[in-house]
Parts: C-alpha cells; structure tokens; sequence
C-alpha cells in the first residue's frame, strides 16, 4: 500500500489512516525471502544435503521474524505516534521497545 494511500480517508474501519515508514524495506526484505523459499525448494528437488536445506530454512525463519519484528515495530511506533505520543521523547515508547526487543 503507498503512502499516498494510506493517508486517504477510507470507509473501511480496519485500514490504516497513517503511514509506516518501513514497509518498502519489509516489501523488499519479503521479496528476498520469496526467493530464497524457491531455491529450497529446488534444493529438495535436487536431493541436496538435508541439513544444508534444513540451515536455508532456518534462514527464512528468521527473515520472516525479523519482517514480523520490523512490521510490528513500525505499527507500535505509528499508533503511539498518531495518539500524540512521540517516539523519540518518551519513556513509555523506550519501555515498549526494550521488552519488544528482549522478546524477538
């Protein structure tokens, strides 16, 4: 979704009214993943090595976690943003973030 999009008034109460700044770099970081799941894909097809294919998996894992860390980050940043609540001036937002990265 574009920025320009999220900032539209839409009917549909559960949309976004406010922009994340990381989405083209999770879109991007989604995309790489994308293709490292077809490259095992052909691994497997291959007949390579089971614990090679099963490292490249564990790859993808974490990329994804780090795209769902990323994402949620962005949303807990936007929302308390959007409610008034600076990032970048309170304490209640650094609390947030250090028990959000001791959990990832």
């Amino acid at each position: 979704m574009s920025a320009a999009k999220d900032m539209q008034k839409s009917d549909n109460p559960n949309e976004h009214m406010h922009v994340h700044k990381q989405t083209r770099a999770i879109i991007n970081r989604l995309s790489r993943t994308e293709g490292h799941i077809r490259s095992i894909k052909t691994m497997l097809e291959e007949g390579r090595d089971c614990a090679e294919i099963l490292i490249q998996i564990s790859a993808v894992q974490s990329a994804i976690n780090r795209a769902g860390k990323a994402i949620l980050e962005d949303h807990l940043e936007s929302c308390l943003f959007h409610q008034g609540i600076s990032p970048d001036e309170n304490d209640v937002w650094l609390s947030v973030k250090d028990v959000f990265d001791a959990y990832f």
